[in-house]
């Protein structure tokens, strides 16, 4: 990274001054709905990003601002304390006291956070330049002129840096961020030279970004939803600007809207993988309603990794697929370059909804805390599917990941309503010889999904297989209660359906979980299968048992004996 800055100042020496003009050539409007909620705490001197809450105050009487250094908390947390996209919820709260707190803290970070080498990292700053000119009327339109000019001096000077650093390093989306910003600096400068360079490397960097299948290369429903955002904003900067946009940004756009559809829950939110939240669904309607995004959810994203099965009511969104890449971690300024940035070790895992209702989930992520908290929710057994010997089926480092799944392959087939999938994974194939295969069937009615989790050993062995505990966590309105003869699990949903989870080949446990899908972290619970060493397979079956009357009292479990006994998953279809 200081190659880089050092390489790119030598470059800006040597290139005519830029002229800075007094606004903005052109209006900008940041097109997301900011969060009052998160703009009022904001007013406290905290800011909320992910989940993780830390202080961000401007200096005041006694004290130097707080937020900008590297002491004031992790990488992830202070890189969005840079970019400024915390902008948004201060002009949703849209009081004076909002108005006048974004000023403060933006002259806090001229006259300190500045300096510091995250904040001149290419995303970071990009992230910077689009936020002050997506809010240029909050923050400065009518703001005294010597801290507009300062503004725009910064600007101008991030903007250079950037342009001459292209194409950015990055292999996520913070490289599409990078050439965003590279893109409304140019518009907003009117520098005609910037805008041809970042326009010369656009079509490239959407081919490096997103799957022919339209998903996006870090495999997270988050960061795909963050990437549409991207590419809408950047068709709406050309446009406005009676520039012709490349072709190619039209069809990833319409491609990766389609792609975001496959994560959607019956609630309208996101399914919960590699760093995801929820999101809320009324910020997806909205991006995809921006992006013009039309018809049905694909049933798989095959060169992305995503399987959807459903089925009357039930949906079951499953991770079928292999990691992104990584790279090293940039030095200087702390910040990850691999797809693999917030990749999870969450390989097979699935999650299941009932309508609007989620049954279930992974835990869901704080990609902004500490590494300790953080990679608790990377962890295998954060997630909704096998785990073998306390092992996770990726090693999770602070940059991305180390050893991997290498080899993930899914098989699928349908008939006559019914739908099956068959997947597996080789995570632990080195350290422990063996591969995880996990098949599901999921019924036509959508009443009955049948589960088998096996543990093979591709080449002949002697040694025994060592225990494992297959995972199911629950959303937090979920209500789960262990049967009396221990063979399985009653699940009440917010609806009042009542669903049973059996099993057979392992012990069945309720125990504590955790979700952090939203802002609040919530207490959960968990049904844990856990298989004694030598077991190789554990079969399951999750069966609608009848229906509750909302805010009725669960039956007693003996009164669900009824219920059909967990069967095998059903066999492949003849493909005949």
């Amino acid at each position: 990274m200081r190659d880089i800055l050092r390489n790119t100042r030598r470059l800006i020496s040597g290139l005519k001054p830029v002229k800075v003009p007094d606004a903005p050539a052109r209006a900008f409007r940041d097109l997301w709905p900011g969060d009052a909620t998160r703009g009022a705490r904001l007013l406290k001197g905290e800011l909320e990003v992910a989940g993780t809450v830390r202080r961000l105050e401007p200096a005041g009487e006694g004290f130097t601002g707080i937020g900008w250094a590297p002491a004031d908390g992790p990488v992830a947390w202070r890189a969005a304390a840079h970019g400024f996209a915390w902008l948004r919820d201060l002009r949703a709260l849209g009081t004076d006291p909002a108005r006048l707190r974004a000023r403060d803290l933006a002259e806090d970070w001229l006259e300190i956070g500045s300096g510091h080498e995250l904040a001149q990292a290419p995303e970071v700053a990009s992230a910077r330049i689009s936020a002050w000119l997506g809010h240029w009327d909050f923050l400065a339109a009518t703001a005294e002129d010597g801290f507009r000019k300062r503004l725009l001096v910064r600007l101008a000077q991030d903007a250079r840096g950037i342009v001459s650093s292209l194409p950015a390093e990055a292999l996520h989306r913070g490289a599409l961020v990078t050439l965003k910003g590279a893109l409304a600096a140019a518009v907003a400068l009117d520098e005609a030279a910037w805008l041809a360079r970042a326009l010369r490397f656009l079509p490239g960097e959407l081919q490096r970004q997103f799957h022919p299948d339209g998903g996006h290369v870090e495999r997270s429903p988050g960061q795909l939803l963050l990437a549409v955002q991207d590419l809408i904003e950047i068709r709406n900067l050309l446009h406005g600007s009676g520039v012709n946009a490349p072709a190619e940004l039209s069809v990833a756009l319409e491609r990766a809207g389609q792609a975001l559809r496959l994560f959607r829950h019956g609630d309208g939110a996101l399914a919960l993988f590699n760093g995801s939240r929820e999101e809320g669904a009324a910020l997806v309607d909205l991006v995809l309603t921006q992006g013009q995004a039309r018809g049905r959810a694909p049933m798989l994203l095959e060169e992305t990794g995503f399987q959807r099965l459903q089925a009357g009511r039930t949906l079951v969104i499953c991770d079928a697929g292999a990691p992104p890449p990584g790279r090293a971690r940039d030095l200087a300024s702390g910040l990850p370059r691999g797809a693999d940035r917030l990749s999870h070790a969450g390989t097979l895992s699935f999650e299941m909804s009932v309508g609007r209702d989620r049954m279930i989930v992974n835990c869901g992520a704080a990609p902004a805390a500490e590494g300790e908290w953080r990679d608790a929710l990377r962890a295998t057994a954060a997630h909704s599917t096998l785990v073998l010997a306390d092992t996770n089926s990726a090693e999770l480092k602070d940059e991305g990941l180390g050893r991997r799944p290498e080899r993930v392959e899914a098989d699928r087939h349908e008939s006559e309503g019914a739908q099956w999938l068959d997947a597996t994974h080789d995570g632990w194939r080195k350290a422990f010889g063996v591969v995880h295969r996990r098949r599901l069937y999921l019924a036509p009615t959508g009443d009955d999904l049948r589960g088998e989790d096996v543990i093979e050993a591709p080449e002949p062995s002697t040694a025994r297989p060592p225990g494992f505990a297959v995972r199911f966590h629950l959303h937090p309105a979920v209500v789960a209660s262990l049967q009396q003869d221990g063979e399985g699990a009653l699940l009440r949903l917010p609806s009042g359906q009542g669903w049973r989870l059996r099993a057979s080949g392992a012990k069945v446990t309720v125990e504590e979980s955790i979700y952090l899908g939203t802002a609040e972290a919530r207490r959960a619970s968990q049904v844990v299968l856990t298989a004694e060493p030598g077991t190789d397979t554990v079969q399951w079956a999750i069966g609608r048992i009848q229906a509750l009357a909302p805010g009725a009292r669960e039956a007693p479990p003996a009164a669900l004996t009824e219920a059909p006994e967990p069967v095998s998953p059903a066999p492949d279809p003849d493909p005949a």
